[in-house]
């Protein structure tokens, strides 16, 4: 959390550990999708065609290359995601998208498991929920220590901007 309460905005985002985890979660279910399509067309062309066998390398690059590609990569897009808290509302910020829930639309904030992640949804007076990308915690790479504090943090932003106390 990088925050200053004293009227700037706090941001909350994934840890690095989040965003790298993601990346080799990515990178591996590419490299399943790859391999297997591999396989598919060598055996069809090993079968059907008179096509020798790929050589092994091609193997090795289709198994380890979207992992080593995909890890660096989630963790710069992955620390790029945040969730700003200021006097407008709670603003979700992405590589790829922007939205803001205003305060006086947030009926309720809390944490809640979401599949293997505990995670923050923001409740709305239209009975929509919204998942927040950060902060959250599960396993292994998806672990926050500061989990509870961050969610203590929003929770204190959420009640003092709904009710009243944090100066503009």
């Amino acid at each position: 959390m990088d925050a200053a309460f004293a009227g700037a905005p706090a941001r909350f985002r994934p840890t690095w550990q989040q965003a790298l985890g993601h990346g080799l979660y990515v990178g591996g279910l590419i490299s399943v999708v790859g391999v297997g399509g591999a396989l598919i067309a060598a055996v069809v062309a090993v079968h059907w065609a008179v096509v020798p066998a790929p050589p092994d390398w091609v193997w090795l690059l289709l198994a380890a290359g979207p992992p080593m590609f995909a890890g660096p990569i989630g963790l710069l897009l992955g620390r790029r995601q945040s969730v700003v808290v200021d006097a407008a509302g709670i603003r979700t910020v992405a590589p790829f998208t922007h939205a803001v829930e205003p305060w006086n639309t947030v009926v309720d904030l809390r944490a809640e498991r979401r599949g293997g992640r505990t995670v923050v949804s923001v409740y709305l007076d239209t009975g929509a929920s919204v998942q927040l990308r950060a902060p959250y915690s599960g396993g292994m790479f998806a672990a926050d220590p500061q989990f509870e504090l961050k969610v203590g943090a929003l929770s204190h932003l959420w009640r003092s901007h709904r009710f009243g106390g944090v100066p503009c």
